[in-house]
């Protein structure tokens, strides 16, 4: 399977990021990619105080403009993440779409844990004052693998990756707008460690720059094996259009090489001893 992954920096307007979305799509295509996955907040990337005039449904515009291009192209895309308007006013999902080559909508994921942090003097964050958190996790069978969904600050929870790969999952997709300050310190580390411990590919597709409200995101888009190998890197600044033909075998290998998922001790972990 050849797998794309794409960095860019989303701004104030929804249609021109969706247009630019297309355009790095197309490149990778042309690059012979079947597979293609956008970061979190392709369409917007800002203040929660614009989140309503840039929601949509679902399906909706975003979803029907990638639908067409994936048909166009005979391809899958992940639309990294847009917001999707809930059933309560002012409340929205931070939502993934998966997309099949005939253009159908046959995923739907939302964001699970919400990026509410305080690293004083780095990131304060609150995304559940407006972002409504998912629950559930999503696993799609594709030609010759199984794919586990989530998005961005998932990452930092690994049960949720263990759920998935318990679930079948070979690849992990970690659609990002990871903020700048954190990922110089825990980016590399955790998406080489979501593959390790499970032995699966990771791909993270993450914004660059700045938001509208001037916050900074790391880049460093990465494809990385189930052998924690870094396969491909985006730089920290810039647009990128990452191309890796995956082995799936290798998925496989690894799992019975190290074979955490059948070692593990559920019936252990719920005792603990306290002295």
């Amino acid at each position: 399977m050849r797998v794309s992954v794409i960095q860019l920096n989303a701004r104030q307007d929804r249609q021109t990021n969706v247009q630019n979305a297309l355009r790095l799509v197309d490149k990778a295509a042309e690059q012979g990619a079947q597979f293609v996955l956008l970061p979190e907040c392709a369409t917007f990337l800002g203040g929660y105080n614009q989140y309503t005039e840039n929601s949509e449904s679902v399906p909706g515009p975003t979803s029907e403009m990638m639908s067409a291009k994936a048909r166009q192209k005979g391809i899958y895309i992940n639309t990294g993440s847009l917001i999707e308007r809930s059933s309560i006013p002012g409340r929205f999902y931070n939502t993934s779409l998966l997309v099949n080559p005939q253009g159908e909508l046959i995923a739907t994921y939302r964001k699970v844990h919400l990026f509410d942090i305080n690293v004083p003097n780095q990131v304060t964050e609150t995304e559940s004052s407006v972002v409504l958190p998912g629950d559930k996790l999503v696993t799609v069978n594709l030609p010759g693998f199984c794919l586990g969904l989530s998005i961005c600050f998932d990452l930092r929870f690994p049960e949720l990756y263990r759920s998935l790969a318990l679930a079948g999952a070979q690849v992990f997709v970690i659609p990002s707008a990871f903020a700048q300050a954190t990922g110089q310190a825990h980016w590399h580390v955790l998406q080489r460690a979501r593959a390790i411990e499970n032995h699966a590919f990771v791909l993270a597709a993450d914004q660059y720059g700045p938001d509208t409200e001037g916050h900074m995101c790391f880049g460093h888009s990465l494809i990385v094996d189930p052998w924690g190998v870094v396969l491909a890197e985006a730089p920290s600044e810039g647009e990128a259009v990452l191309v890796v033909d995956i082995d799936l075998d290798q998925v496989s290998q690894r799992r019975e090489q190290i074979a955490v998922l059948k070692i593990r001790r559920p019936d252990a972990y719920s005792r603990i001893e306290n002295l």
